[in-house]
């Protein structure tokens, strides 16, 4: 398959381009769903294509095909060019690809037990031995409503370009997502959505101990439905729980230092940002504050080590002790603002460009243990979990409802509160930091961007934080 690839860059260079790449995705994986206990249809996914991307006089034109004949592959590059040369009448600041160290590397996730050589039913058992743990008797709580979904994949990728670059990348991924409604009796209800993911093999899951995770997810329901009472409003200190945390570095960090978006490429389809180009350095918060994103953490649901664009990746700092440090970066928006790319091009398949995207965003720890946190306030509330959240597609304005959240009074915590609101901006949020605590945890998800679509592998996470004299509504 890797001669393929080769004669599509060799293609391509043929026709006197500036640049061009190519890429080779062959994909598959499966999805094992219980809806209500019950077996819906399996879902197997086999994709196996090459993308071909070309530079021309300063335009860009990309074409893919899943036909991996010579005559297909031949006429894929031919559409790239023409793409590329007709785009260039439209083009008015020429795309211009920052200058990136050649590489040529091998790297795989490692898996113990590969996914592969699982079956159907040892996936459907791990989902109905979670079922049984999530009976009323179990977990003292109605669920109506559960769905329970166990998702893998394995991508396998080649990539060469006519600078020399040639890396050759395998992951494997297993994940988990659940989403189930609770009731009570004259309580109303409240819906929990969790998704657990990491790379590797059949191992990862096996150490998560899903039965029983998910069943405590449950039981946690039932306890806010019978017991918790109406949240404080107005201005008070607040403890978020790791999970919160993580959620807001994703979506008022991560997402809008893009560069992308900072450029406004993406405002028609993903939004836009409140940051400028010219705003590293620019205080955003308070010194207890350093957000990074990594791709490079062990297992982690967003992990690799060379992007789509050939470049190496590592840990990228975005906020540095509260001050804007950097933004995400492919080839083009480097070139553009000046500096080199951090290796923040991805796509999810053969048929999609590779576009900037975050892997696993997260604050830094601090000094503090969780209970140092919670100790040192007078009245406030915890917010361990959220229920919902949203954001402006600027990335500055944002809401976050709690989910499990209790009172703190005098440094303890009291009784559970039911659907704490916390509305506030990007600056008004990370400048209410003034600790932070010293462990830090991760929640998979699945982030959207692109036009069509792309729904990325992330983590995001982080320690839990204390913020002093924030507005609470709810």
């Amino acid at each position: 398959m890797e001669d393929l690839v080769q004669r599509a860059v060799e293609a391509a260079s043929a026709k006197g381009v500036q640049y061009a790449e190519a890429r080779l995705h062959i994909d598959s994986g499966s999805g094992v769903t219980l809806t209500n206990g019950k077996p819906e249809p399996v879902q197997l996914a086999k994709a196996k294509g090459i993308a071909v991307r070309v530079l021309v006089d300063g335009a860009l034109g990309f074409a893919c095909t899943n036909d991996l004949s010579r005559e297909s592959l031949d006429e894929t590059v031919e559409i790239a060019y023409r793409t590329a040369k007709a785009s260039k009448r439209l083009v008015t600041n020429p795309v211009r690809l920052s200058k990136e160290k050649t590489e040529q590397a091998n790297w795989e996730t490692k898996a113990r037990k590969p996914l592969l050589d699982v079956t159907i039913e040892k996936k459907l058992a791990v989902l109905e031995e979670i079922e049984k743990n999530l009976s009323p008797s179990v977990v003292k709580v109605d669920l109506p409503s559960r769905t329970l979904v166990l998702m893998d994949d394995i991508t396998d990728r080649y990539f060469a370009d006519t600078e020399g670059s040639k890396i050759h990348g395998v992951a494997s991924r297993i994940g988990l997502l659940f989403v189930f409604t609770a009731s009570e009796p004259r309580k109303g209800i409240i819906q929990r959505i969790g998704q657990k993911g990491e790379t590797g093999g059949w191992e990862r899951l096996e150490a998560w101990d899903l039965p029983k995770y998910v069943a405590e997810e449950a039981k946690i329901l039932g306890k806010i439905l019978r017991e918790a009472k109406q949240a404080p409003r107005g201005e008070l200190d607040l403890v978020l729980g790791s999970e919160v945390t993580g959620i807001a570095c994703h979506e008022s960090c991560g997402h809008p230092q893009e560069a992308d978006r900072i450029l406004g490429r993406e405002a028609a389809q993903a939004g836009e940002s409140y940051l400028k180009p010219d705003m590293i350095g620019h205080r955003i918060g308070t010194e207890a504050v350093t957000v990074v994103d990594d791709p490079t953490v062990p297992n982690s649901y967003g992990f690799y080590e060379y992007d789509e664009e050939g470049v190496q990746a590592g840990r990228r700092t975005l906020i540095k002790n509260g001050v804007i440090a950097g933004f995400l970066q492919n080839r083009e928006t480097a070139a553009e603002l000046g500096v080199s790319s951090n290796g923040a091009a991805r796509a999810v398949s053969y048929d999609r460009e590779p576009i900037i995207r975050m892997a696993n965003t997260f604050m830094l720890p601090g000094e503090h243990e969780e209970e140092e946190l919670i100790e040192d306030v007078s009245k406030g509330v915890f917010i361990k979990t959220f229920m919902e959240w949203n954001i402006d597609d600027r990335r500055y304005n944002q809401r976050y409802v709690g989910l499990e959240a209790y009172l703190i009074e005098n440094g303890q915590i009291t009784s559970a509160v039911r659907n704490p609101i916390l509305e506030i901006t990007t600056p008004g949020f990370y400048g209410s930091v003034d600790a932070v605590g010293k462990t830090v945890e991760y929640e998979a998800a699945t982030c959207g961007k692109g036009e069509p679509e792309q729904g990325a592998p992330v983590w995001h996470g982080g320690p839990p934080i204390r913020l002093r004299k924030v507005r609470l509504g709810g």
